[in-house]
C-alpha cells in the first residue's frame, strides 16, 4: 500500500520569480478564496513571522485571514502585498 505525503507548495516558491508566476495564475482565476489562498502560501514560503512583523499583524491573524475558510480585508491583502515586494496593476477585461 502506498502512502501519500502532505505537498506544501510554499516548498516549491524558491524564488520571486515563482511566486509571481504562482500569484499571476491564482490572479487568473477571479476566485478571491484561491486568491486568498494563495497570498497565504507565498506568505509562508517567505516566512509568517517576518510578514507579521512588516505588517504590524500576527501571525495568528495572517494564518486565520489566509487559510481556506479565511476572508481577509483588502486592507491587509494590500498590507501583505506590500511586505512580500507584490503589487497589482489594473488591465483591460477584454485583454
Amino acid at each position: 500500500m502506498n502512502k501519500l505525503t502532505h505537498y506544501d507548495p510554499a516548498s516549491a516558491l524558491i524564488n520571486d520569480e515563482e511566486i509571481a508566476v504562482f500569484m499571476a495564475d491564482a490572479l487568473e482565476t477571479g476566485d478571491a478564496a484561491y486568491i486568498a489562498q494563495a497570498l497565504g502560501v507565498v506568505a509562508r514560503a517567505k516566512g509568517m513571522t517576518q510578514i507579521a512583523a512588516q505588517t504590524g499583524l500576527s501571525r495568528e491573524q495572517l494564518y486565520r485571514s489566509f487559510s481556506e475558510k479565511g476572508n481577509p480585508t483588502l486592507k491587509t491583502t494590500l498590507a501583505v502585498m506590500k511586505a512580500l515586494g507584490l503589487g497589482l496593476a489594473i488591465k483591460n477585461a477584454a485583454d
